[in-house]
């Protein structure tokens, strides 16, 4: 998929209260078999633990040159040598974040399904925007980002856009064309095989 032009790079998550002594090598192997784009950290867990996942994940991450980035903590970016956050409040909080991490910083952030969201956290530097859930799911406020809001903002809006949560073969198929990167996380950590199913995704 990557291979081909105007087609979307991959986007991975690391799995939510993984512990960095298990996370490696998995980590390691999905990221020796798949052309990451960016490797996002969830947020939860304790500061320790996840100054933890930090490290480990800059160290593989920056040794395939790969972006690491993690979710809403700016001070643990900064301290951890990451190379940006992930806000998960839509356009709140970018410019702070740019603020402290610099221009040279990725400032992402998550919209939910909301366009006006998303307008306002590119106006405000966001260096991308995510949009989802795209596929059905119990979580969250069980609005999905529907295929049209990620056509207009393909046609209309030149910050990258990626597309996130719940995602299957058909809905990756459809999105490919009108997003810049395919965010996955629980769809394959929650698998016995992970690289498999990851390879099932990702074709």
């Amino acid at each position: 998929m990557t291979d081909q032009p105007n087609t979307p790079q991959l986007y991975l998550i690391t799995p939510v209260g993984a512990a960095a002594s298990t996370l490696g090598p998995l980590l390691a192997e999905v990221m020796d078999r798949f052309p990451v784009a960016c490797l996002r950290i969830p947020g939860a867990g304790t500061e320790e633990e996840l100054g933890r996942i930090a490290d480990l994940a800059r160290e593989i991450a920056h040794a395939r040159d790969v972006a690491v980035v993690i979710e809403d903590h700016v001070l643990l970016a900064q301290r951890h040598g990451l190379d940006g956050v992930h806000l998960t409040n839509g356009a709140r909080g970018v410019r702070h974040a740019r603020k402290e991490l610099g221009q040279d910083a990725i400032v992402g952030t998550f919209c939910g399904a909301s366009r006006h969201d998303g307008m306002n956290a590119a106006e405000a530097g966001a260096d991308y925007v995510s949009f989802g859930p795209c596929g059905a799911t119990a979580l969250g406020h069980g609005e999905l980002a529907p295929l049209d809001l990620f056509q207009w903002w393909s046609e209309m809006i030149e910050i990258p856009v990626v597309a996130e949560g719940a995602l299957t073969p058909a809905l990756i198929g459809q999105l490919a064309p009108v997003t810049d990167f395919i965010a996955l996380g629980a769809e394959i950590w929650s698998q016995p095989d992970p690289v498999e199913t990851l390879g099932n995704l990702w074709r």
